[in-house]
């Protein structure tokens, strides 16, 4: 797994809770499990535990993302550096046993799992890639979705940094509201001028 991939650790832990809906996914150790995707052998240290630890580091995790989002880079990068600090990384270089077309292991940074528990590594791996993140592409990257009352992390990848929303889903969504509210508006007025041109007529 190579660095740029950990900061998805991050958009997956922050997206198990939609606030505006009052809802939250996090609610099971098995959930807890599902969040680390392939890295099973951390996952399979989780225990019920977790599951409170979680929701904590991804309040964090959601700050970092709200704060960028405001344009706040500086607050954004100093809690990003706390977790950092909370939650230290063990870079080690790996190959995972593959082989290239010349016989040669795909060697790569690899982050090695964390020996206290399963919070501690996940935690420490959704901050290093959302540092990574950061660091390579800008604090401007990091988003929070536009189309209300969806508010999920995003990171924008886009050319032209350009990206608004976390899903097509959510971009149709917004379009079709201005949309249906830019034809509100234009009903509206053709109202109001239909009504002042009356107006006039009957002071005639």
């Amino acid at each position: 797994m190579e660095l740029a991939s950990y900061s998805d650790f991050a958009v997956r832990l922050v997206n198990t809770e939609e606030p505006a809906r009052n809802k939250d996914a996090l609610t099971s150790v098995e959930v807890v499990r599902e969040l680390f995707g392939a890295s099973t052998q951390m996952a399979r240290r989780a225990t019920d535990s977790d599951v409170t630890r979680f929701r904590s580091v991804r309040a964090r995790l959601r700050a970092v993302f709200e704060a960028a989002d405001t344009g706040d880079e500086r607050t954004a990068v100093d809690l990003l550096n706390s977790l950092l600090l909370e939650f230290p990384v063990s870079p080690q270089i790996s190959g995972h046993d593959y082989l290239d077309d010349e016989g040669r292991p795909d060697w790569h940074m690899h982050l090695a799992d964390h020996p206290s528990n399963a919070t501690a590594g996940y935690a420490a791996i959704a901050a290093m890639g959302l540092a990574f993140h950061l660091t390579t592409y800008g604090a401007d990257r990091l988003g929070l979705c536009q189309a209300a009352p969806c508010r999920n992390a995003y990171l924008d990848t886009s050319t032209n940094r350009s990206r608004r929303y976390c899903s097509d889903r959510c971009a149709t969504r917004a379009n079709v509201a201005a949309y249906r509210a830019r034809k509100r508006l234009e009903s509206e007025r053709s109202a109001s001028t239909g009504r002042a041109q009356e107006s006039a007529q009957d002071a005639r």
